[in-house]
């Protein structure tokens, strides 16, 4: 299948061209960048909606039952679940999306599972790619969930137009939100799993966090309490979505908002490019592995092979 005809297919929503441009983007093919040129300007109509939170707190539960209700109404909806990469593959270890199964049966609905290839954010440049084509193809609603490192989790803020931080009650949630500076992050949090003890505990913890963060928009982040289990909440979360939504797009920020991710794509796009530039020349390779060997005999340092390898 030629360029052309992906990206045809691409821009009428089929669902196999979307995967197929995604793989090429994902695995850095030749004719990724070409794709993305095109696809670039066809952006801008869907809502990107990230996901992110302590692992157990429940995202996933939270990621189906937020589409369903999406699907429920006639929307399309893409889903994109950023799993940890495998050490040894490059791929995404919980690849298989158990929980969203019913899903993905559904033509309005796409699912696709990204790894972290490494990134310490949460989030691979190919994701923000991978967001954009399924912008491009007529999503109504995409919703990335990531890996849920809590630590590194800001890097969502980068490609979502809203950014949800979910937490759940008696996980000490409220420390370790500081630490990973989420308060700054999240437009709305959740806190899940509602029926247990301490949520009301944790939701006064929460609000008197908030008041010690201005953010420079002035936007007061609403608290919605779901139990996704059992689909409570759901609705409430949506009005939340789509106020900040209104929010941002009403307000002066939104364009300095949009042009510092753009500079940030900018500097992962000439990072990335000068990388592989490097990497393809003549006798690198070797070059690379002579040194990590005589790096791991403690023969030299990685900072003098830094040093020798860019002379």
């Amino acid at each position: 299948m030629t360029n052309a005809e992906l990206l045809e297919k691409l821009f009428e929503g089929n669902p196999r061209a979307v995967a197929r441009a995604i793989t090429k983007v994902e695995n850095g093919a030749e004719s990724a960048s070409d794709i993305m040129k095109e696809v670039f300007l066809k952006t801008g109509n869907a809502t990107v909606i990230g996901i992110t939170g302590a692992p157990g707190a429940g995202k996933s539960s939270l990621v189906d039952k937020l589409a369903m209700f999406y699907k429920n109404r006639g929307e399309k909806i893409g889903i994109i679940a950023v799993d940890p990469s495998s050490p040894f593959s490059g791929g995404a270890i919980l690849g298989d999306r158990i929980r969203m199964s019913a899903l993905g049966v559904d033509k309005n609905v796409f699912i696709r599972s990204m790894a972290t290839r490494g990134n310490l954010g949460g989030l691979s440049r190919s994701t923000v790619d991978a967001v954009a084509i399924l912008d491009a193809a007529g999503f109504n609603k995409i919703i990335v969930e990531t890996v849920g490192v809590g630590q590194d989790e800001v890097e969502i803020v980068k490609t979502a137009d809203v950014s949800i931080v979910v937490l759940v009650p008696g996980m000490g949630d409220d420390i370790q939100a500081i630490k990973a500076g989420i308060m700054e992050i999240g437009d709305v949090f959740v806190i899940n799993k509602a029926d247990r003890e301490g949520v009301l505990r944790t939701e006064k913890e929460l609000e008197a966090l908030l008041t010690l963060a201005m953010r420079p928009d002035f936007w007061n982040p609403p608290i919605i309490k779901t139990i996704a289990t059992e689909n409570k909440g759901i609705e409430e979360l949506d009005v939340a979505i789509t106020s900040y939504n209104e929010f941002q797009k009403s307000g002066k920020g939104s364009l300095e908002r949009r042009s510092q991710i753009a500079k940030w794509r900018l500097l992962e796009l000439v990072r990335e490019r000068l990388l592989s530039d490097l990497m393809s020349k003549n006798g690198t390779a070797e070059i690379f592995d002579k040194l990590a060997l005589e790096i791991a005999e403690k023969k030299t340092n990685p900072y003098s092979a830094v040093e020798e390898i860019l002379k």
